[in-house]
């Protein structure tokens, strides 16, 4: 094992879960805000583990995924997420 990797496990250990108790509790602001952080050292830890591989096809992948990451998180949020508890249902009033 290498510096590269334990860098990787303690990433790991440290970083993940902060990032699942935010993405799992909290108001809809606050999960989204875990969920990009978690994708985000998700894309650090790619990159650790590149370097301490020495395989560049990690990189490639952590590279993607920085940059599709935030958008699928919300294109994710936009399409599958429930409503908000404050938000008017429009149904109710359309049939009424």
């Amino acid at each position: 094992m290498n510096a590269w990797l334990l860098a990787t496990a303690v990433l790991l250990t440290l970083g993940m879960p902060p990032c699942v108790w935010a993405a799992g509790r909290g108001t809809a602001v606050e999960r989204l805000a875990g969920l990009n952080l978690a994708t985000a050292l998700v894309t650090a830890v790619l990159l650790l583990t590149a370097q301490g591989l020495g395989r560049s096809s990690f990189t490639d992948v952590a590279l993607v995924l920085a940059v599709l990451g935030p958008a699928g998180t919300l294109v994710f949020t936009r399409f599958l997420g429930g409503r908000s508890m404050e938000a008017p249902d429009t149904t109710a009033r359309g049939k009424a």
